[in-house]
């Protein structure tokens, strides 16, 4: 049967069966014993350099030393020159974001990505790493620690952010014998906890302290640390694998190796067997009596993963794992499984015999068991052939059982079109399904694309129903990179065909890459296909665009981003520039003289004389004369207003210049005249009450402080009529109560008002025998009347009352008297004289 010669490939540790299936045949010519090697987990790259601390014979080869980047299947990724400064190279290996970090004696981490480009921003462990040199590096995820020549601890926590801390002293005489860590996410304190074997005991060395523990039980000369941060396996001086917690509480198993030797690589297997490599021999040691040897007769190379080990030699990459528990069930030599048995059933339906009804009929209550577990086992297997003839299995028992998951199937079989795919031998990226689980489809997605497999990585996408967006958007940036010599015009039509695959992709950020990359002229032609102005608008702007930017701005209507493109372009552009920009487009326009009018007075100035728009400076300047009549200082004597009276004088000549501005070229000359005239009054008084007051308070002002020249002065300036003129001095003189003079100027000739404000500005002045003067020489019965009821003289008030016979009067001039008896009677008698009067 197929299934005896697949278990023959398998070895039983306890109770646990292992194998070693080779993955891919090696597609280089690297020998590992000449090279320093790091590779990365979850079927990633592999970075070899010539090891600086062997002397090795070059052969043919170039002195010059270089890092190489190959996939897993020992495909040339990328070549680079290795000529970093800071001596010999100490530590290397891969981040979790697929960064290989590269440290060198003095503490200088460089970090290339998967093509083998030197990161921007180099990385510095300190000054004094620099001072003391850099002898070990020990590496986890995206951090990294690192002892000196002078026996102290250093750490870059995270890569992401990467900040080098110093640790707590050590306090040690002479290196560790070897060191390992506890990463951050397993620690009761968050931060990385650092293993260092010190004679026959353990130092737990963190950022604040250091704690001895495990005394005894030493000294080891190798340590490694479970992923999940619970077992440390170590080898002992005296030649035994110890298995401790990492609380160093309780030895969980110790194996005697029989070798004094310490192996060259030490390396969990999941986390239920631990693998020591020496020169010829791996030995797998489970937690019983029962070590599993394999022989190599070349360098190896152990790369942990979340569920076994990847082996990696010269001519092959091999990974060794724990056989799933499905797989065991049917191919298990022997096995009456339900599995085996269906397994089996297809192979006799294969063959046209009966048999296969007989084998179903023996497992038809547990057939939806050997269905999945056929699935199952065919997820596990790296062979194609043999995942077929799993899931033609799981097919055929589906047949005969309604009680099966069918999404199940199907989910597997994209699970394993997927796995297929990446794990060709081109690609590179042995994902088995449980690390592919973990990873996630858009990690590998991501890491495709990095690796430059964009057409594996849409398919992917494409096929999973996850965005595409970002593998095309990558594929774009990269195909400018690369196309140095393919025309703007040709590499234009180019992307436009594979970017239109995606509705709603950002050609602004492809435009930006492309003006990053020199290629301003395809930037432009890009960013045509934005549809977003808030996209477009900015870039346009960064690319020297600013007359299309403030087009599509205007023509989206959104106003901050007008002013972004207005601010920008009048940053960088001369004043004339700019107005003649702003001015075709009327919205731009608007906004620009609406910030102007609050922030930019002067710049608004300018343009409106650049645009011919007198009046507009007129006004400005007239609005800035009022502006400085607010100023404190203003009120305080005069410093302020020459200015102003310039800047109105201004605002006249401006105005005047304009055919259609007459009354306000008149306006701003009087108002420049009343304000030098006031100015003056304020210093011949020295009191600060003129300014900005108007011609009738003016006057009015200067009569109540018995300034009646400049009152006269002022009359006579701005040709203030009589009327106006005796109502001013009236309520004047009435205001400071010189009635004698009131009287006189009453007497100089006949007021072209008349009396009648004489009589009310002395009656709100409650001086009633004031007004008597007056009330006997209004001309109008109806207003004496009126006056004299109005200072309660109901006699005299019928007298000129019935001068007017007019009954209504009467009657309205009576209502005043509503309290008055005796005066109600009199306007009775006075009605009834008038015939038709009842």
């Amino acid at each position: 049967m197929a299934g005896v010669s697949v278990a023959a490939e398998w070895q039983l540790v306890y109770n646990r069966y292992y194998r070693k299936p080779e993955i891919y045949s090696m597609q280089w010519n690297v020998d590992l014993t000449r090279n320093r090697v790091s590779c990365a987990r979850f079927g990633g790259p592999i970075a070899v350099i010539r090891d600086d601390a062997k002397i090795v014979q070059l052969f043919a080869e170039s002195a010059l030393r270089k890092l190489n980047i190959y996939n897993s299947a020992g495909i040339l990724l990328s070549s680079t020159r290795w000529d970093r400064p800071g001596g010999r190279l100490v530590g290397m290996a891969w981040t979790d974001d697929q960064i290989l970090v590269c440290v060198v004696q003095d503490g200088t981490v460089h970090r290339f990505n998967i093509r083998g480009e030197l990161q921007e921003g180099n990385v510095s462990l300190g000054k004094e790493c620099f001072e003391q040199n850099v002898v070990e590096c020990v590496f986890w995820g995206n951090g990294m620690v690192c002892i000196t020549e002078g026996f102290q601890l250093f750490c870059i926590p995270d890569f992401k952010n990467p900040i080098s801390c110093k640790l707590a002293d050590p306090i040690l005489e002479e290196l560790p014998l070897c060191m390992t860590v506890i990463e951050p996410q397993y620690t009761m304190s968050g931060n990385v906890e650092v293993l260092v074997a010190v004679n026959d005991y353990v130092l737990v060395v963190d950022e604040e302290s250091v704690q001895q523990v495990g005394v005894g039980i030493g000294p080891l000369q190798k340590m490694v640390v479970t992923q999940d941060g619970k077992m440390l396996a170590s080898f002992t001086h005296d030649g035994r694998l110890l298995v401790i917690t990492t609380d160093f509480s309780r030895i969980l198993f110790e194996h005697n190796c029989d070798s004094a030797l310490p192996p060259e690589q030490i390396a969990w297997c999941g986390l239920h067997s631990v693998l020591l490599y020496w020169d010829d021999v791996l030995l797998m040691v489970g937690p019983h009596e029962d070590p599993v040897q394999y022989f190599y007769d070349e360098p190896v190379k152990l790369i942990p993963e979340c569920d076994g080990v990847r082996i990696l030699s010269n001519t092959s990459m091999e990974f060794l794992h724990i056989v799933p528990a499905s797989t065991v069930s049917i191919f298990k030599i022997g096995s009456t499984e339900p599995a085996a048995l269906l397994y089996d059933a297809l192979d006799l339906f294969d063959k046209r015999s009966a048999k296969a009804d007989e084998n179903l009929r023996l497992i038809r209550n547990a057939l939806p068991e050997a269905v999945e577990a056929c699935i199952d086992a065919a997820g596990h297997e790296f062979d194609v052939a043999r995942q077929r003839t799993l899931l033609r299995a799981a097919s055929y028992g589906q047949a005969f059982c309604s009680h099966v998951q069918r999404d199940r199937f199907q989910e597997m079989c994209k699970t394993l079109r997927v796995l297929n795919a990446v794990r060709y031998y081109e690609i590179g990226i042995p994902l088995s399904i449980q690390q592919y689980k973990l990873l996630t489809a858009p990690v590998l997605i991501g890491r495709l694309i990095n690796s430059q497999q964009h057409l594996v990585a849409l398919r992917i996408s494409e096929y999973l129903g996850l965005n595409q967006e970002v593998v095309i958007m990558h594929w774009a940036c990269a195909k400018i990179t690369a196309s140095v010599s393919i025309s703007d015009l040709s590499l234009l039509e180019i992307l436009l065909d594979k970017l239109k695959l995606c509705k709603g992709i950002s050609y602004a950020a492809i435009a930006a890459h492309a003006d990053n990359n020199g290629r301003r002229k395809l930037a432009a032609m890009l960013i045509e296909h934005e549809p977003r102005s808030s996209k477009q608008v900015p870039l346009l702007l960064s690319i020297g665009e600013e007359d299309t930017a403030l087009m599509k701005a205007t023509e989206s209507g959104d106003t901050d981003l007008v002013y972004l493109a207005l601010f920008h372009i009048w940053q960088k552009s001369a004043p004339l520039e700019f107005f003649g920009m702003i001015q075709a487009r009327p919205l731009a326009r608007d906004l620009f003289i609406k910030y102007s009018r609050c922030y930019k007075h002067e710049f608004l100035k300018d343009f409106f004389l650049s645009t011919g728009q007198l009046q507009d400076v007129a006004y400005l300047l007239w609005r800035e004369s009022w502006e400085l009549g607010k100023n404190p200082m203003a009120s305080k004597g005069s410093p302020l207003h020459s200015p102003r009276i310039k800047l109105i004088e201004k605002a006249q000549t401006l105005f005047a210049d304009t055919k259609e501005h007459v009354f306000e070229s008149k306006a701003a000359e009087e108002h420049a005249k009343l304000l030098r005239m006031q100015h003056e009054l304020e210093v011949s008084t020295k009191q600060p009450i003129f300014v900005d007051s108007s011609i009738s308070d003016t006057i009015r002002t200067c009569i109540v402080l018995g300034n009646h020249r400049a009152a006269m002065r002022v009359k006579q300036e701005f040709k203030v009529s009589e009327k106006r003129w005796y109502w001013l001095k009236v309520f004047a003189l009435v205001t400071i109560r010189d009635w004698d003079a009131l009287e006189k100027f009453s007497k100089e000739k006949r007021p072209p008002i008349g009396y009648r404000p004489f009589v009310e500005a002395c009656i709100d002045a409650d001086e009633k025998a004031e007004a008597l003067k007056y009330i006997p020489k209004i001309a109008d019965p109806r207003e004496r009347a009126e006056s004299y009821a109005r200072i309660g003289m109901a006699k005299e008030a019928t007298e000129a009352a019935s001068q007017t016979k007019d009954s209504e009067f009467l009657g309205r001039l009576k209502s005043t008297f509503a309290q008055n008896a005796s005066a109600s009677s009199l306007f009775d008698t006075l009605r009834s004289s008038f015939p038709g009067i009842s």
